[in-house]
């Protein structure tokens, strides 16, 4: 029996293929859900470094891990290398469509080699990261398309004019079929582009993104309450004004109280700053300590909530910054600047420091809702399932 070696090569080029982009989803699995796996063995340096790829924006494309695109691609490529065989099977008929598979292989071939010049050029100057086994693929997509063309420039020209031609002669001879799968195609990428539920750390990033982005509060509430009076769901939060997180958290914490009627947050300070927390060892947030005084001050002239995002907005590092705040509010500065010097709210500042001390803390933001704690910040759309879960309504 005779061998056709180009259907042999490009037969063992899609498997070869479809092992890296297993072993790709793998590596994406790994470097996004599991925090106690160990490096990939292709993360060898900061620029050569497959899980730092596989953790970035550029991992997907549509709300789809490339690694899954490439896993799709390479079957369509095997199935075409034995569609015409599969033909000759009596229920299959319809497959008599795919009238020439090479010139096809040859055109997605290219699409998926020129794709992945562009993926190559994102990681290369956007994320400063490179996959080794994805640059592998890359030269496997290009070898697929010349194999499948024969090395012939005029057949590879040829292959994208058949391939029209068979797709649009396909369309019209089984028509309901492909409207059909076109709609089933469009509506699955429609779902995954705009949910992001099959990449949910890209879906977790974007959120906080988006509260990030915010140069301003757009929900910030004033007085010294923050929800109802008489809540069911009461959160306790210790922060820090310089934390970046912090500064989401109650930005999404403000949204909360406004969709749910029976929450409220009690407040409580806990900078990350020499100056007035003697437990911590390294000085990360000066400065801190000074926001913190500026908050409880505002709280004597009833409205602590405002300057807290006023605070969060405007980092404001010295004394006559904050006084500018003060007057934005229409506070009275001189009694609002002895507030911030007085024994009370030094004492205040240490004794919330000191709680938080006594919790074990060591990180900001910190809640505990309905006395359970959670560190850090969730997206939103979790967030509200955790309020939803303790009685938020």
């Amino acid at each position: 029996m005779k061998i056709d070696v180009r259907k042999l090569i490009i037969l063992i080029l899609a498997l070869a293929g479809l092992g890296l982009s297993v072993k790709l989803a793998c590596i994406y699995y790994t470097a996004n859900y599991d925090s106690y796996a160990l490096s990939s063995f292709c993360s060898i340096n900061e620029f050569v470094d497959c899980d730092g790829a596989a953790r970035s924006s550029v991992s997907q494309f549509w709300g789809i891990p490339l690694a899954y695109w490439g896993i799709f691609f390479y079957l369509i490529i095997l199935f075409l290398s034995v569609v015409n065989k599969l033909k000759g099977i009596k229920f299959l008929k319809f497959l008599e469509v795919f009238k020439e598979p090479e010139a096809y292989m040859t055109v997605l071939g290219t699409i998926a080699f020129l794709c992945s010049m562009i993926l190559a050029g994102l990681s290369i100057f956007k994320i400063h990261k490179l996959c080794i086994l994805c640059v592998i693929t890359y030269f496997i997509d290009l070898l697929i398309a010349l194999t499948a063309s024969s090395f012939n420039f005029k057949k590879f020209i040829l292959s994208f004019k058949t391939t029209v031609l068979d797709f649009i002669d396909g369309a019209k001879k089984y028509t309901k079929t492909f409207i059909v799968l076109l709609i089933f195609a469009i509506s699955f990428l429609c779902y995954s582009g705009l949910t992001y539920n099959f990449v949910p750390h890209i879906k977790k990033h974007k959120s906080l993104l988006k509260y990030r982005l915010m140069t301003y509060n757009p929900y910030r509430v004033k007085g010294n309450q923050l929800g109802a009076e008489n809540a069911d769901v009461v959160i306790e939060l210790y922060s820090d004004y310089i934390c970046a997180l912090c500064y989401i958290n109650n930005i999404m914490l403000h949204q909360a109280v406004k969709e749910f009627k029976n929450v409220k947050v009690i407040h409580y300070n806990f900078p990350f700053d020499k100056e007035c927390n003697p437990y911590i060892t390294v000085n990360m947030h000066p400065g801190a300590c000074l926001m913190s005084r500026a908050a409880i001050a505002a709280k004597r002239q009833g409205n602590y909530w405002e300057m807290s995002s006023l605070l969060y907005e405007n980092q404001p590092r010295t004394m006559n910054d904050i006084i500018m705040l003060a007057g934005k509010l229409g506070f009275d500065k001189q009694k609002f600047q002895n507030d911030m010097n007085s024994k009370e709210t030094y004492d205040e500042i240490e004794t919330q420091i000191k709680k938080a001390q006594s919790l074990g803390l060591d990180a900001t933001p910190t809640m505990f809702i309905n006395g359970e704690m959670y560190v850090g910040v969730k997206p939103y759309y979790e967030f509200k399932e955790i309020l939803k879960k303790h009685g938020a309504k």
